[in-house]
């Protein structure tokens, strides 16, 4: 065996998982056919925050007078704003260079496929074929190979909903446009939706968001998606909801969407169209059908150590299924390579916090309040809003709320919904709660600053228990 592990793609599950392995004393090598960094730190989380930190600071001088301060009439340079995108994602890209070289780990650049060992040494996985970038092909073996070869923007191209690199776009269009456009309308209200309406509607633009679902966010607590709704209609958002596209196409002018809603139809038009209706798992020219590998839906099947049903072959992250998360394919690239080297503990799933990046700011934890009715939980609901938070006053923030959903019988903290200014950084407190198993009597225990935004989360612990001392 040339390594004792390869791994496919170096997006956050992939080169965290390398760098683990090396850390466990295993001969790495990682297969990357674009950047190192993936999609995350490339194209995806990383440059869409920088994005979303010059549209939020543009936005936040418009409202200087506020905190008793003046300043001339605030302009913005696009090409600026990109480029410096674009340049936190290059500076993060050579970090994981950096990362790769000090812990020992073989970079392959080129695109690679499986391809059954002849014969298959025992404990051996499929063998890498490697069609380099510098040209000719470079065949690799391992005793165990991981797939970490993420996801891209889902297309329906019968429809219209596929980039053209002009006036329709996806993501990655999305982030290096050449100027702002003056109208765009945004397919999808997920987090990828929405984060970029919220972007080009701080700068200014016409934005419209068309979701076929009955709201927007639907993966959060719906007190949250109906609170965000109203929060975005404030900014000057508009949203189409319950409306199916029928169509879209490209004009002389931009673009025309069709769609249809409550039985009649409805023709938008703009500059630019943005699809963000959901991923497809590159699974695809990898060799996956000739090894047999159980793939569902564009997804690779794992069990619960990430393997899939061919030996000595894994799949994490993106490729690998739901939720589509950066720390999500990170923390199963750990628990995978440590199962792999024998060091893994029992496979105790952890709670993964999702986070929208918008004004203002969505974060979640476990379950909604419906689902953990609909699973027959007996639960107590509290919750605390920002407008009565010393510190939310005093910044200016205000809006928003936290949520906390506990299993009334054990007092387990079940759920934690959250939008307002930073809660995306506040979510984290709730997720370890949950990892270590607390119960409301430790969350009221505990003891929060003063005063800061995070005293909402206790807040909201003791209202499920009606002990709320602040409202």
């Amino acid at each position: 065996m040339d390594f004792d592990l390869v791994i496919i793609g170096s997006g956050p599950g992939g080169y965290v998982a390398a760098i683990r392995a090396s850390q466990l004393g295993l001969k790495v090598a990682i297969v990357e056919r674009e950047l190192l960094g993936g999609i995350c730190l490339n194209w995806g989380c990383i440059p869409t925050k920088a994005l979303l930190k010059s549209g939020e600071v543009f936005e936040q001088l418009s409202h200087l007078d506020d905190y008793g301060l003046g300043a001339a009439k605030p302009t913005f340079d696009f090409d600026k704003i990109v480029q410096r995108s674009r340049g936190v994602a290059k500076q993060l890209n050579q970090g994981v260079a950096f990362l790769m070289k000090k812990h020992k780990i073989e970079v392959i650049e080129g695109e690679a496929r499986l391809e059954k060992a002849t014969p298959i040494s025992k404990g051996g996985a499929p063998k890498v074929i490697v069609k380099l970038k510098a040209g000719g092909e470079r065949a690799v073996t391992a005793k165990s190979v991981i797939l970490a070869t993420g996801a891209r923007a889902k297309e329906i191209p019968a429809i219209g909903l596929k980039a053209d690199g002009a006036n329709i776009w996806t993501y990655r269009q999305a982030m290096t446009p050449t100027a702002c456009p003056e109208s765009l309308v945004v397919v999808g209200s997920g987090a990828i939706g929405i984060e970029f309406a919220s972007f080009y509607r701080a700068l200014g633009a016409d934005v419209t968001v068309v979701e076929a679902l009955d709201r927007i966010l639907h993966v959060e607590d719906e007190e949250v998606s109906k609170a965000a709704q109203k929060a975005f209609e404030k900014r000057g958002l508009k949203f189409r909801v319950g409306a199916k596209v029928t169509k879209l196409v490209a004009t002389k002018s931009g673009v025309e969407l069709s769609m249809e809603s409550g039985g009649k139809t409805e023709t938008l038009s703009a500059d630019v169209a943005i699809v963000a209706v959901g991923i497809d798992g590159n699974v695809e020219n990898l060799g996956l059908e000739a090894l047999g590998v159980k793939v569902e839906r564009g997804h690779v099947l794992i069990d619960g150590h990430c393997a899939t049903n061919v030996p000595g072959l894994y799949a994490i992250g993106d490729v690998a299924g739901a939720p589509w998360l950066a720390h999500k394919a990170s923390h199963e690239g750990i628990h995978c390579v440590e199962f792999i080297a024998g060091k893994a503990g029992p496979n105790i799933p952890a709670p993964i916090p999702g986070c929208t990046y918008s004004t203002p700011q969505i974060a979640s934890v476990g379950l909604t309040e419906a689902a953990a009715k609909a699973a027959g939980r007996e639960i107590k609901v509290g919750r605390f809003p920002f407008r009565v938070n010393g510190k939310a006053i005093a910044s200016g923030e205000t809006e928003g709320f936290v949520k906390t959903v506990f299993d009334a019988r054990t007092g387990a903290l079940i759920g934690a919904h959250m939008i307002g200014g930073e809660v995306t950084e506040m979510i984290q407190g709730f997720a370890l709660a949950m990892t270590l198993e607390a119960t409301e009597a430790e969350l009221m225990a505990t003891v929060f600053p003063h005063p800061t935004m995070s005293e909402a989360m206790h807040e909201a612990s003791l209202d499920a228990y009606g002990m709320v001392l602040h409202l």
